[in-house]
């Protein structure tokens, strides 16, 4: 049992292993979206292993719907394309300084 991964993750391992905030991690697990249980006199949350891989697994089967039911589309790049670049001409006046008359 040496290698084999724990049977609970903490809130703060769990976005660790997804790579979000501990609040993000709290939301999904408030709303129900990620299961876990509360433990002890404090109340901590706990996300079993298996919950936690489950997530994942629905997380990457809603993902490919979404794809399939949005294509990515040439015109779809073109505005990504124009909002980054907005984004960093936006960014680039704000950094500018402000030079007095």
């Amino acid at each position: 049992m040496a290698g084999s991964p724990p049977r609970f993750y903490g809130l703060a391992d769990v976005a660790e292993v997804l790579n979000i905030s501990l609040a993000q991690v709290y939301a999904l697990v408030r709303r129900g979206d990620l299961p876990a249980i509360k433990i002890g006199g404090r109340g901590q949350w706990r996300v079993e292993h298996t919950e936690l891989e489950n997530y994942i697994a629905n997380a990457y089967k809603s993902t490919k719907q979404y794809i399939q039911e949005h294509p990515y589309s040439s015109d779809e790049h073109a505005d990504s394309e124009r909002q980054q670049d907005e984004f960093a001409d936006s960014e680039l006046q704000r950094d500018e300084p402000v030079l007095d008359s």
